[in-house]
């Protein structure tokens, strides 16, 4: 079999996203809808992070994290959705080796990322409301400066090797089977004779690490319920800061859970079109869900909205 399909005159190596081949008839609506989202997906992230930004009230670690997840959530985006915009409105559907690449780089690294940030909030929390005393004395700007970096860099190193070892890979076939690019589908697309105990081994370090954050979450939370039965303050608190933080929590487990099971295990008798959205339920879903929630709970940012509103309407 040829390993990839060649363009005749650039010889650019190439693959086939097959994901688009049910969109043909309702490429327009579809074009419509997800341009729409996309902007609203902008508006709201953006947003949340100029208002952090530009108002010094909200210069506090829980808000700069915040503004770390929205700004994940614009690089994780814009890594699929002009692409994706551009081929509903072509009619071949083909992305280059490398963009394939690079793709699933963005796709695995903003999942990840999303995590890291939820991970260093939770335990931001966790000293907030279990350590009130030693909060400011620990969380130094410094501080905060290594958990944000802690919270890209992390990722950014572990899907760099893993996609350089999926980039040695020999590969037999140019078909992916969806409409973007995922490290795992182009894994899958390996030869026979290729060595791919590198990649699994890669694979496994990596669902080790996000399986210790998840951990690490679901231990702070434990701390974090035990102190604010005590308090009633604590219990204002815990309402007022992590019930949002809570909700993206349950909402990335959740779809992220569903997507990981679905690439692995998942039926391929499903509609074409749904099998789409599944892949895609963490580029759709919390970009989205991530600002509403925290805009709609945290009443610093609710309030800020709201007299900015009051502000325009008079």
């Amino acid at each position: 079999m040829c390993p990839l399909i060649m363009d005749n005159q650039s010889n650019e190596r190439s693959f086939i996203l097959s994901g688009f081949n049910e969109t043909m008839n309702f490429t327009v609506p579809l074009f419509s809808v997800t341009l729409l989202y996309y902007c609203v997906m902008l508006f709201f992230n953006i947003s949340l992070v100029l208002l952090i930004v530009l108002d010094e009230s909200l210069h506090e670690p829980m808000y700069i994290f915040l503004s770390s997840l929205c700004i994940n959530a614009l690089y994780g985006t814009t890594g699929f959705y002009p692409k994706f915009l551009s081929d509903l409105l072509s009619s071949s559907h083909r992305i280059s080796y490398e963009g394939c690449l690079l793709q699933g780089f963005v796709m695995y690294s903003f999942s990840f990322c999303d995590l890291s940030i939820l991970t260093v909030m939770a335990f931001d929390r966790y000293l907030a409301i279990c350590r009130p005393l030693h909060y400011y004395s620990f969380m130094t700007k410094r501080r905060l400066s290594q958990l944000v970096c802690f919270s890209w860099l992390t990722p950014f190193c572990l899907f760099s090797i893993n996609v350089l070892l999926t980039a040695r890979l020999k590969l037999c076939g140019i078909n992916i089977q969806r409409a973007l690019c995922l490290n795992w589908l182009i894994f899958k697309l390996a030869c026979p004779e290729a060595d791919t105990f590198p990649n699994n081994i890669s694979a496994y370090v990596i669902i080790a690490i996000c399986y210790f954050h998840y951990v690490f979450i679901i231990w702070t939370y434990i701390y974090l319920i035990k102190t604010c039965v005590r308090s009633r303050e604590d219990r204002v608190m815990f309402m007022q800061t992590c019930v949002a933080h809570l909700t993206s929590v349950i909402i990335n487990v959740t779809v992220m859970a569903v997507d990981v099971m679905y690439l692995r295990f998942g039926s391929r008798d499903l509609p074409q079109s749904l099998q789409n959205f599944i892949t895609l339920e963490f580029l759709i879903i919390p970009p989205v869900m991530n600002p509403l929630v925290y805009g709609f709970k945290l009443s610093k940012i609710r309030n800020r909205i709201l007299s900015l509103i009051y502000l325009k309407g008079k």
